[in-house]
C-alpha cells in the first residue's frame, strides 16, 4: 500500500505540473497558466485533478477571492460531475466523472475506491482529514485517483498533450 500511495503521489505531481503548464484540460495555448480557469479573472486559482482507474485524467482550475476554498466549492465550482455519501464520520466521495459508472454501495468492500491527495508547493501527499475538512490556498490542488483495493500498483499515465 505503501508503494501505491508513493506511486500515486508521483503519478499526482507529474498530472499537475502538466495543469500548472497548461492552466486545465482544456488550455487555450496562452502563456497564462490561469487562462482556461473557471473565473480566471478572481485573484486566487486552485486545482482538481482527477485521475481514473484506467489511467485518463481529468483536470479543472478554479479562480476564487476568499484566502482559501474549501473541497466542496472547488468540487461545485469545478463541473466535474460527483456524488457524495454522508457516513458517521462525514462524508465519503462515491462516484467522480462518472467512474464508477453506477453504484448501490459508496465504499463496497474490495472494490476500487476514490482516495484522496493534496497538493502544495508541488508535492502531493495523501489527505489527513475527510474531503469536508479540506481548504486549498492559492496554487494549491485537490487530487482524486481511483484506485483498486486489491492487485497491481497501477502504472503512471502519460502526461497530459500540451497545446
Amino acid at each position: 500500500m505503501r508503494t501505491h500511495r508513493m506511486l500515486a503521489s508521483a503519478t499526482l505531481a507529474l498530472v499537475l505540473t502538466a495543469v500548472s503548464a497548461c492552466g486545465s484540460s482544456s488550455s487555450t495555448g496562452s502563456a497564462n497558466p490561469t487562462a482556461g480557469c473557471i473565473n480566471a479573472s478572481a485573484p486566487h486559482h486552485a486545482y482538481v485533478v482527477v485521475e481514473h482507474l484506467s489511467g485518463s485524467t481529468v483536470q479543472r482550475c478554479v479562480g476564487f477571492s476568499t484566502d482559501n476554498i474549501d473541497a466542496s466549492t472547488l468540487m461545485d465550482s469545478s463541473g466535474i460531475e460527483y456524488q457524495t455519501q454522508t457516513f458517521s464520520f462525514g462524508k465519503a466521495i462515491c462516484q467522480i466523472d462518472s467512474e464508477p459508472k453506477q453504484y448501490t454501495e459508496c465504499l463496497p468492500q474490495n472494490q476500487p475506491y476514490w482516495e484522496l491527495f493534496l497538493e502544495s508547493n508541488g508535492a502531493w501527499a495523501p489527505a489527513q482529514t475527510g474531503y469536508a475538512q479540506v481548504a486549498l490556498r492559492d496554487r494549491e490542488a485537490l487530487g482524486w485517483q481511483y484506485v483498486a483495493q486489491t492487485g497491481p500498483t497501477p502504472a503512471p499515465p502519460p502526461l497530459p498533450n500540451e497545446v
